[in-house]
């Protein structure tokens, strides 16, 4: 990963695109452990089984191929070609919240490409401060946290309480949007919730920093789409995404006795939604938190 990100600086963009869906692809036929594991995760989302699962499960290996071609990209795109990327839906209003009150909590899955739109947030939106998980070796989650402060956003390592507190400081000091991709709970404190009839824990930090700060927490899901016309050649790239942003949640609206458990379960219900809307793109590769036994 580390060798294939620093030669994405210099190499042709269709030439990481090409090796990257190759590997991805092997990995598919092959169904090495990546493979099985969505397939797993997107049986107990959709339900479907045998080949239908197997040609969702490609798709899904193809999307999220796209996101670490376009990831690895990132650094050399332009600020337009960002713009021409990324199409925002904000039905409930999210974006002049964030301008009236100057911060957000946003609660993220794994889905489409969040680095795309953390790009595009930045400069029209608000600041982004979110938080990653550290990858072994170092060396890769250093690569990744300089391409990500390059596009202006501020990353933290996830080392448990004391990046929650940098979190709640940075918030309320600083304000912006804080996001936190929270559909794999890597605190191992996880809040139990129904997603598509199944028992799941996901993170509670989103919902303990709205508590925390006092900020609106809006659910956000992200897609990919196919790009036509002008839009397409300004993006150079057949694919754009879409940033949906779902109804706030406010902590001054929770139940005392169960603020963060109220909000998490506001926010996992949108997410849950459009993850079964479009399970293509949500990058579940890993071992998910279900509460039951995996197949």
């Amino acid at each position: 990963m580390l060798l294939a990100f620093r030669a994405s600086r210099y190499a042709p963009r269709s030439l990481t695109r090409v090796l990257l869906w190759a590997g991805f692809d092997a990995q598919w036929r092959r169904r090495a452990k990546p493979a099985r594991r969505l397939e797993d995760n997107l049986h107990r989302v959709t339900g479907l089984e045998g080949a239908e699962l197997r040609a969702l499960s490609r798709r899904g290996m193809a999307s999220a191929a796209r996101y670490y071609a376009e990831t690895f990209e990132l650094g050399r795109m332009t600020a337009r070609t960002i713009d021409a990327r990324v199409r925002v839906e904000d039905p409930h209003g999210a974006r002049a919240r964030v301008a009236a009150e100057g911060t957000a909590v946003l609660a993220l899955s794994h889905s489409g490409n969040w680095d795309l739109v953390g790009a595009y947030a930045c400069r029209h939106i608000a600041p982004v401060t979110s938080v990653a998980e550290i990858l072994e070796p170092r060396e890769v989650f250093d690569e990744f946290v300089a391409l990500r402060e390059k596009v202006g956003m501020t990353i933290l390592g996830h080392e448990g309480g004391s990046t929650f507190r940098e979190l709640i400081r940075l918030g309320k000091r600083q304000g912006g949007l804080m996001c936190l991709l929270a559909d794999r709970d890597l605190s191992g404190s996880g809040i139990e919730v129904d997603m598509w009839g199944h028992g799941v824990k996901v993170a509670p930090g989103p919902a303990a920093l709205s508590v925390a700060i006092g900020a609106p927490l809006f659910p956000v899901h992200v897609r990919y789409e196919r790009l036509r016309g002008r839009r397409r050649l300004t993006a150079r790239s057949r694919w754009g995404v879409v940033l949906h942003f779902g109804p706030a949640s406010l902590p001054a609206d929770a139940p005392a006795e169960d603020r963060v458990g109220h909000l998490t379960r506001a926010w996992v219900q949108f997410l849950a939604a459009e993850i079964a809307r479009h399970p293509e793109d949500w990058h579940m590769l890993q071992r998910f938190g279900w509460t039951g036994s995996e197949r």
